[in-house]
């Protein structure tokens, strides 16, 4: 859904999808510097919860990727991969996990800042509990920081990071008209149902990864036929070649913080022009 209203009195919201190993951090690298010029960006966010190896992220790595650019990163079940990024997270706000983990884990789920145009924002980072831990629920927990937020806020985006394509299009229901946009992650896979709400939620059930898109959600393809064969364990290896960049970018109107618009974004490599 594109809005031909002009973007200079909008607030623009740039998201990528989860960044999987060296190959996406190198096209997020290639390409990031670019988009937020070209596309005039106001606000810049990454899910990085693959960003080592694919599994986890890690304090340099997470350094890294700020330098380029991302105001925000939010993550998923795999925050826990890399045992390091534990104390960095008590540390570094912009750096997120999953809200409804609780208290007692490092880290938050939700920060608020002011976006390039000054606008203030708060990013939400939930995650499923279908197929995934059970953890506290989404629902309440997104109810309760929502609730908490400065009436001023109302750029609010929410990055629900869940396996079942149900549980994240009831999510979007249940924040419509109270949330700017709610983006799915996790399974790697892009969505053909990028959206409006009726009450002014963007939606979209998955972004997509950022990633070589010659395997299996980012891993080898060899390893994962030999593991549905067998059923036998095997070490995942991130996938080379086809790699490609997908992100959403949302306009909003900062001040009713509903969104106006949602664009799914793909770059591959062939358009970057360099080996990656």
């Amino acid at each position: 859904m594109w809005c031909a209203l002009s973007p200079l009195f909008f607030m623009r919201i740039l998201f990528i999808g989860d960044i999987f190993a060296s190959p996406g951090r190198r096209i997020t690298s290639a390409c990031l510097p670019r988009l937020l010029s070209e596309e005039r960006i106001d606000l810049a966010i990454a899910n990085v919860e693959n960003a080592a190896g694919g599994f986890g992220i890690t304090p340099p790595l997470a350094q890294e990727l700020f330098a380029l650019g991302i105001d925000v990163m939010t993550t998923g079940n795999h925050i826990w991969d890399k045992r390091e990024v534990y104390e960095y997270l008590n540390h570094e706000p912009r750096l997120l996990r999953p809200a409804n983990y609780g208290a007692a884990v490092p880290g938050a789920g939700l920060v608020t800042g002011k976006a390039r145009n000054g606008v203030p924002y708060a990013v939400m980072n939930l995650q499923g509990r279908v197929h995934m831990p059970a953890i506290e629920c989404p629902f309440r927990t997104a109810d309760a920081l929502l609730a908490d937020l400065p009436a001023e806020t109302r750029i609010r985006f929410v990055d629900f990071h869940a396996e079942a394509t149900s549980e994240k299009i009831a999510m979007g229901w249940h924040l419509d008209g109270r949330a700017t946009a709610v983006i799915g992650t996790h399974t790697h896979i892009p969505t053909a149902d990028a959206r409006i709400l009726p009450g002014g939620t963007a939606y979209q059930t998955d972004c997509g990864m950022t990633g070589p898109y010659d395997s299996v959600i980012g891993v080898e393809k060899k390893t994962i036929l030999h593991r549905f064969l067998t059923q036998l364990p095997a070490r995942f290896e991130a996938a080379s070649g086809m790699v490609e960049l997908h992100a959403t970018i949302v306009e909003a109107d900062p001040d009713t913080g509903l969104a106006r618009s949602i664009r799914p974004l793909v770059i591959t490599a062939d358009q970057v022009g360099e080996p990656l």
